[in-house]
Formats: C-alpha cells, structure tokens, sequence
C-alpha cells in the first residue's frame, strides 16, 4: 500500500483539479500510421504497408501536458509550433483536453511532428519534421516574457527538454529564479548532458542513459552511476535527482542517501512517452503536498499503467483510482465516502472497466447472514457499493429503539469487510436517490423479494443494467438476536431473585 493513500485519493478524486502546472518546452505532434505488411516491394528491397488506419497525439511538452490533463490538473503549455496543419492537429488534441496554450508562440519554423509507421505492433521507419533553426530572437523574447508572467501564477513548472531549442539556458534560469522566489518547485527532464542549464531546480529527472552522458559513467555501473549523481545534486543545487531506470524503478538521490521504488510489474507494450508520464505525477504530486517518497511512488505506478499501452498515451487518473482501490488495499476509514465522493469513485472504477455491484441495508449487529449475502453480492461484479441508512433512517424504518450500533461505526464495520469496497451513508428511507446517482450495473437484494418489489429496479434496468435476487439465510437477523438478548436478560434477571 502506498503512503499517504487517503491524500492521494483526495487529490484524484477532485484535489488536483484545484492546482495550475505550466509545461514549457518542446512540443511536438506524435503521428501514427497502422497497416499490415504482407510483401516486399518489386521497387526496392523493403516492405509494402497496407493502411489500416492513422491517428495522431500530442508528443514532447505536449504530452507532459496531456498527462497533467488527465490527472485533473489546470495545465498550461508554453514553447513553439508553427503555422501549419500539424500544429491545427495538436491545437485541436490539446483544446479538447483543456490545455491552456497561452504560453505558446506561433514561429515561423514548422511544427515538430514524428510519423511513426507501424506494421501491426513492429514500427518500421519513423518520419521527423523539425527546422535545425533556432526559434528567431524575437519569438525567443515572446516565449521568455510569457513563461517568466506564468510562472508566479501557478503551484508547479516542469522545463521538458528535447533539445529542440524551446529551452535556452536563459530561459531555464529566468524560469528557474522566478519559480524560487515565489516557492514554486521546478522539474526538468533533461535531454543534453549538462545540467548546469536546470541549476536551482527542485529537480531534474534523467534516465539511466541520460544520467550516464552527463556523468561519463556507463549506464551498466549502477552504483557507480547513482552515487555520481549524488554529487550533482550539489553541484546544480537541486533538491534531489530523480532517476528512472525503467524495468528497475526509479530512484530519488540526495547528497546522503538513495531512495528506490521499484518498478510495478506489469507486461510492457511501448515505453515511449512513460517519463513524461513520470515527470508529470511527480510535479502534480508535489504541487499537491505529497512527501518527495510517496510523489514517486505514485509516477512509478503511473508509468507502469502506460508502459502497458501502446503508443503514447497519458495517463489518467481514474486509471490510478482504480489500481490504488482493491478492497484489500483500503483500511477502514478510506472506503468511508459521502455522496459525491462516491459518485467520482464509482465513474473512474466504470471508466476502468470495473462491474458496479449494489445493494443496501441497515446492518445493526452484524451476523452470519450479512456475511453471506455480500459475498453473493460480490459474484455479481467487480466492485461493491454498500448503502447504509443513516441512524434517522433505521429509527423511522425499525423503531425508536434502534439502531443499537451508530451509523459511524455500523459504517466503519462494513467497510472493514474484504468484500465491500466502498460504503456510503444516506438519510432517506430507501435508496433510490442513491441508486439513481450511482447507476450501478447490478443491483442486488436478499430476501423474499421479486424483481419488481425492489426499489430501484426501474432506473437500473433502463441503464441497461440487471437485477439480482439472494436467498437470506433463515433463523439470522438482528431483530431474532435483539429478541434472544432480551430473553436472556430477562431470564438471568429471574434467577436473581
């Protein structure tokens, strides 16, 4: 389990949606062309690809951007495109994000773009439009003055470096000085072997290949390598450098100690794109408050979730919702959600593909049949919803003696079972608000009910849902335990006399 677990949920589930990051760099368009390879071509010894189909995406800065975009973060772009179909293409992938690219300046060079052709899975030639040019003086001034006013305006900037020109060492240090004085971390993720350009960022964060041309140590001397990039740490006065080592993790150094998160095994497909991912979580993570340790924990795991795709494709937060929530994860208290709480929960565990199972009750004095029934619950899906009237709700619907446990701890008991993976309280006397705001995919009671007695069965069938009818198990119900108790009492109180 991760640290700081229910401050993480906060923040995907709403929290970064209240922080700014502004991505300046190299942005560039990622373009993708698929078909099948079936011959050689009678011109020239090389391979002839049926099209199949093309798409594009956002690449470089730009996809930092996309993976801060769907973390929920208000994200701003800054750097140069040009005047040309492919910066209409990427202008139209980043509105449909909601990316701010007020910090973007129009150039007279192209817009970088990378065509990718790709016979079923094997990529066969990749296509680079870019200028050799750097940017005009002019439109160089336009990017400073842009970024230097962003800055003091948001909670974190991350410097993504292709070494295409977007990032000159006048502009990193003038972003660089106005960040610190304001408070505001800065991440770089370096593309040349000098990092004296990021000097007085929070942090920079090379791979293993880059940390080994900027040190002159060869990649395979781990321990060599990592302990030279804790000398850099000093001598560019970071924070602490952020390594990722692909299929080994990542590694945060400072000048008197390592940490290391390894890596989340999962199959890999396509590690392009992954430390934009990584740089991404981390710079939101830390705009958030998280410690340095956990922040990186959660761009591990962030990365092992896009490394599984193929292509560059961002990250996105119901992704990390639902690979941070099995129940056996959760304690107690973190599965303990008020209504919109669980709205969100429940929309990116459906995004991720989970089966929504519900069902209700007022569980006062858990027994045997409890039990029983949410575990028949639990064969009907992926992810169980409890609902649980609140005290006002079971005194109205069982009397003025009950309940005879509280709703915070009928509700702390629920969510400790394995089986259960959310639980949320309401008032009403039954559930249909609830179920109707939740739209589950099944929706479960038990007991001598039929299909259409149960409350809520009209909304979830017309969602294209279904609904499922448990036996309960006879003899248990608090009611009969509430009636034994008594009985027992009344019946030591006899022999008393």
């Amino acid at each position: 389990m991760l640290p700081e677990l229910h401050s993480i949920l906060n923040l995907l589930e709403g929290g970064f949606g209240q922080l700014k990051v502004l991505v300046i760099g190299d942005i560039m368009l990622d373009r993708y062309i698929h078909g099948d390879v079936e011959r050689i071509s009678p011109e020239a010894p090389v391979p002839v690809l049926r099209h199949a189909r093309r798409y594009e995406r956002a690449g470089g800065a730009a996809n930092v951007a996309m993976n801060l975009a769907g973390l929920g973060c208000q994200t701003f772009l800054g750097g140069f495109w040009g005047s040309d179909s492919e910066q209409a293409e990427l202008a139209a992938i980043l509105e449909r994000a909601g990316i701010d690219t007020v910090g973007v300046v129009s150039t007279s060079l192209p817009t970088i773009s990378k065509t990718r052709i790709v016979g079923r899975t094997q990529q066969l030639l990749r296509l680079d439009i870019e200028s050799r040019d750097t940017p005009p003086a002019a439109e160089a001034q336009r990017l400073h003055d842009r970024a230097t006013e962003l800055v003091p305006k948001v909670h974190a900037v991350i410097l993504s470096d292709y070494a295409k020109g977007a990032l000159s060492s006048a502009l990193c240090e003038a972003i660089i000085r106005t960040a610190r004085t304001a408070g505001i971390p800065v991440l770089a993720d370096p593309k040349t072997p000098d990092f004296s350009k990021y000097n007085g960022a929070t942090t920079v964060c090379p791979n293993l290949g880059e940390l080994a041309a900027a040190t002159g140590i060869p990649a395979h001397h781990t321990n060599d390598l990592l302990a030279a990039g804790q000398a850099l740490v000093t001598e560019h006065d970071l924070k602490f450098l952020t390594v990722t080592m692909s299929e080994k993790g990542i590694s945060v150094l400072r000048p008197a100690s390592v940490y290391h998160s390894p890596a989340r095994a999962r199959e890999v497909f396509d590690v392009s794109g992954a430390g934009d991912t990584v740089i991404a979580t981390l710079a939101a993570s830390l705009a958030g408050g998280l410690q340095v340790e956990t922040a990186v924990e959660l761009a591990n795991l962030a990365a092992g979730i896009v490394v599984s795709k193929v292509g560059t494709v961002p990250i996105a937060a119901h992704e990390l919702v639902a690979a941070l929530t099995p129940s056996s994860g959760l304690t107690a208290g973190e599965k303990i959600l008020d209504l919109e709480r669980i709205k969100l929960r429940v929309a990116e565990w459906r995004a991720s593909g989970e089966t929504i199972v519900f069902t209700n009750g007022c569980f006062d004095l858990l027994h045997v049949g409890h039990i029983t029934l949410l575990e028949d619950c639990r064969r009907f899906g992926s992810k169980l919803v409890l609902g649980l009237n609140a005290d006002a709700s079971v005194c109205r619907l069982k009397g003025p003696t009950r309940p005879i446990v509280s709703e915070r701890e009928r509700a702390r008991v629920m969510a400790a079972l394995a089986a259960v993976d959310a639980v949320v309280l309401f008032e009403e006397d039954t559930p249909l608000e609830l179920i109707r705001a939740l739209k589950p995919n099944v929706l479960v009671k038990g007991g001598d009910y039929t299909i259409e007695t149960v409350v809520g069965h009209e909304d979830v069938l017309a969602s294209g849902g279904r609904v499922e009818i448990v036996p309960t198990v006879e003899g248990f119900s608090t009611t009969n335990i509430v009636k034994k108790l008594t009985a027992n009492s009344a019946q030591s109180e006899e022999m008393q006399k």
